[in-house]
Order: structure tokens, then C-alpha cells, then sequence
């Protein structure tokens, strides 16, 4: 099923009129006369309503009453009480997809669907940097975003440095728990992975179209049962989670206001500030490395990120700046 967070569906009138009458049972018939459905529909809006995890407590002469709202990333869940400007006031939840990434690319270009997001219960072919899979079951947070940046094309490769620390923040204040940056993209909780970023951008003219931001979020995941998919895997390091009595809706409402007030920084040139608090979260910098690059591997200490993002380590003297790449950190 597709849900968006703008439709007037029958669904969400009777999940509405639940949420606002929640302290007393309300009829069948009562529904009916004050949404203008017929009895039948409530009940069936009321299954599903059940369905996508609300409880909803059901007396014989009394009716019905919603005792518990949903755990999932409902569109109007994450709508509501959201405090951003632009991003996340539209949204699309898909029970299942191939991937978010692949269908909000398909929306980019549309300047209505500017700050849009697309969320996913679970991905059939989730997508990782450099066209690897994302293992995305349900219980994780994956989602992509539309943006129509401002920002001038020559740091496109900072913004998912910018995003990751925006959702570091994001992180920090909802779960409680202080996330270290690995370069480029990646969050780590002692040393293993528990999100990552991947950018799509359309170029036009020397400019920036679009930008479409994905991002995965181990949350609510069997990490054994990822483990051993992934293990054995190239440069593998790792998965952790986030703990399970964290608000999903809470986490990814911070989230967008974060990255909003970050992608503005980037819109105003403010790339210093984004740069500096990054390093203070880095588990990156200060290391001994090993970058797989498409020129060959190379080695070094990792001093520093530039403007655009790019990593300078430091080899016999010498500064070489890499643009992307695999990292492994070295224990000497």
C-alpha cells in the first residue's frame, strides 16, 4: 500500500476523528453520520487502521476507541507537529518498495515535490554508495529526500559530509546517544556502522537541478541476521542499532529540522561552521587510513576535510586530497 500525507482518504478522517475524541468510545453509527460513510467503511477503515499498528479498543454498545497511535513512519505521523519550513511537508510511505532513492528520483524535477520525502516499511533493492545493496527489512528507517538546492555546484561533495552531521544531532538529542562520523558519509556506535547517506544529483548549466538525499537508518533491525549477509563482504566493519524504545516519527521529525537548518548553511556559504563541527564527531580524522580509490588504494594519516568535503592525508610529506572512496581505519 501507498499512503501520502495530503490526501483526504476515508482512512484518515475516521484515524482523525479517533485522535481527537480519544478519551471516549465512539459508535459505529456515530462515525458514520459525522464522516459520512457508511457503517461498513468505518469498519474497514478501522481494520487497517489496526493494521498499520494503532490500537483501537472496540466495546459491544459503546464502540470504538484509539488507545495507542503506530510505531510505523506514517506520512501524517511525521507531518504532524513537524518543524520545518520546507522539507518533510510532503510525504509517501511505502509498505514495501524496491527503493526510495529510485522513486524520488523519478519525482525530482518537479519543483512542487521540493522538500518531499519517501519513506519505506522495507526496501527489496535498497541502494548503497557505488551501487552496492543497502540490506533495508523492516524495523529500519530508510528514507529519500527531494531538494532543489541553492548552493553553488562546487560543494555538491560536502553535502552528504553536512547531512551526516545533521543526523548526528538528530541522533544525539532524540536517542540520547553521541554518534562519531566516519568519512564520507557513514555513522558509527563503537566502530559499527548504524547509518549511512547516497546523493543523486541532476546537473544543469553549470548548476545544481536536483539533489535526492537517501538515507538508512539501522533502527529497530536483527543485527545477527544482517551480520551474516554482510560479513564477508569488501571493507566490512560492523552493524549496530539504535536502541529499540527510541521514537522513530520523534527521531526523523529531528532529523529534518536539523539537515534544514544545516542545508541552509550550505545555501549561505556557511561551510566553515559545518566543517568544524564535523571534525569534532570524526572517528576519521587524526587516523591512520586506507582509502580503496578508483586510482588504487592509498595510505596516509587523515589530517583534515576541505571546503568541498575532500579528505587530505598526509604520506611521507606529502598531502594528497581524495574525493571519495572506500576508507579502513588502521590501528597504526
Amino acid at each position: 500500500m501507498i499512503y501520502n500525507s495530503f490526501d483526504d482518504t476515508g482512512l484518515f478522517r475516521v484515524l482523525t476523528f479517533l485522535k481527537t475524541h480519544n478519551t471516549e468510545y465512539l459508535s459505529g453509527q456515530d462515525l458514520s453520520d459525522v464522516l459520512r460513510i457508511s457503517r461498513v467503511a468505518v469498519w474497514k477503515h478501522i481494520k487497517k487502521i489496526k493494521l498499520l499498528g494503532y490500537t483501537v479498543e472496540s466495546k459491544q454498545k459503546e464502540g470504538y476507541k484509539l488507545t495507542s497511535n503506530s510505531d510505523l513512519l506514517l506520512p501524517w505521523e511525521i507531518i504532524s507537529g513537524i518543524k520545518t519550513k520546507t522539507l518533510g511537508q510532503q510525504a509517501y510511505y511505502f509498505e514495501s518498495i524496491d527503493s526510495t532513492q529510485n522513486q524520488a528520483l523519478k519525482m525530482a524535477n518537479d519543483p512542487k515535490n521540493n522538500g518531499t520525502i519517501i519513506i519505506a516499511e522495507k526496501q527489496t533493492g535498497g541502494k548503497g554508495r557505488s551501487g552496492r545493496k543497502w540490506i533495508s527489512p523492516k524495523g529500519g528507517i530508510w528514507l529519500s529526500i527531494i531538494l532543489h538546492p541553492k548552493f553553488d555546484i562546487s560543494i555538491t561533495t560536502l553535502f552528504p559530509i553536512a547531512s551526516s552531521l545533521a543526523l548526528s544531532y538528530a541522533i544525539e538529542k532524540i536517542c540520547k546517544i553521541n554518534p562519531e562520523l566516519k568519512w564520507p558519509n557513514d555513522l558509527t556506535i563503537k566502530g559499527k556502522k548504524v547509518a549511512g547517506m547516497l546523493v543523486d544529483a541532476t546537473f544543469e548549466s553549470n548548476r545544481i537541478e536536483n539533489l535526492v538525499l537517501g538515507v538508512g537508518i539501522n533502527f529497530k533491525i536483527d543485527i545477527k541476521k544482517i551480520e551474516k549477509v554482510l560479513k564477508k563482504t569488501p571493507n566490512y566493519y560492523g552493524v549496530a542499532s539504535l536502541n529499540k524504545d527510541n521514537n522513530a516519527v520523534a527521531l526523523v521529525q529531528c532529523f529534518l529540522l536539523e539537515l534544514e537548518k544545516i542545508y541552509e548553511l550550505l545555501n549561505t556559504k556557511q561551510t566553515n561552521k559545518i566543517i568544524t563541527e564535523w571534525t569534532k564527531r570524526s572517528s576519521t580524522i587524526g587516523k591512520n587510513v586506507e582509502i580503496d580509490t578508483v586510482n588504487g588504494k592509498m595510505k596516509g594519516k587523515a589530517t583534515k576535510i576541505d571546503y568541498d568535503g575532500g579528505l587530505l592525508i598526509k604520506d611521507k610529506g606529502k598531502i594528497t586530497k581524495i574525493i571519495a572512496g572506500d576508507i579502513i581505519h588502521l590501528s597504526k
